[in-house]
């Protein structure tokens, strides 16, 4: 211990408290990362630490960015599932029918509608041969908005038609021949 005069006696070193004694518990830690390759004092080097199992885990809250632990779109899943197992293209079509007036706007969807989707040609029936005449002026920009909704290759060509004439045939017993007009004499 000490002394009556307050001196130290040899070979023992004071005894430390307070914050003297943190600061020599600092310092034995500081010395101890050196010693050992890291670093202390410069924060954390990154937010992960490792499980007994070796596996990473994420210690803390998630940041105000996207995180892969976030909720996720259901169309961005359904997206990826799509075209993990290889739907992409049948989506694409459907895309065509469920879409049809957001894909070619509302007038030419009141006035045509798609029936089938067969070798990429699209069929489409308009409500009159007015309308068939139009469309296939409009063809090739018609082909530029689908391609732009769906995607390249879906849809290659369209095939247009009008309404279907009516027919003269009519009952059980029909008989052969050219039908009405051999009587307007």
């Amino acid at each position: 211990m000490t002394d009556q005069q307050g001196a130290q006696p040899a070979g023992k070193e004071p005894e430390l408290r307070g914050i003297d004694l943190a600061r020599r518990a600092l310092e034995e830690a500081r010395a101890a990362a050196k010693a050992s390759g890291k670093s202390v004092g410069q924060g954390r080097s990154s937010p992960q630490r490792k499980l007994r199992t070796g596996a990473r885990r994420r210690s803390g809250w998630s940041g105000a960015g996207p995180d892969a632990r976030d909720p996720q779109l259901f169309g961005k899943l359904t997206g990826s599932l799509a075209k993990n197992r290889g739907w992409s293209t049948k989506v694409a079509e459907g895309m065509v029918f469920g879409r049809w007036a957001g894909v070619v706007g509302e007038d030419i969807a009141s006035h045509a509608t798609p029936l089938t989707l067969k070798d990429n040609v699209l069929s489409i029936a308009a409500e009159s041969t007015a309308w068939a005449t139009q469309l296939r002026m409009l063809q090739s920009q018609i082909l530029a908005k689908i391609n732009a909704a769906v995607g390249p290759g879906v849809v290659t060509s369209l095939k247009i038609t009008g309404p279907a004439a009516p027919s003269w045939r009519k009952g059980e017993r029909h008989v052969r021949g050219r039908g009405p007009r051999d009587t307007y004499g």
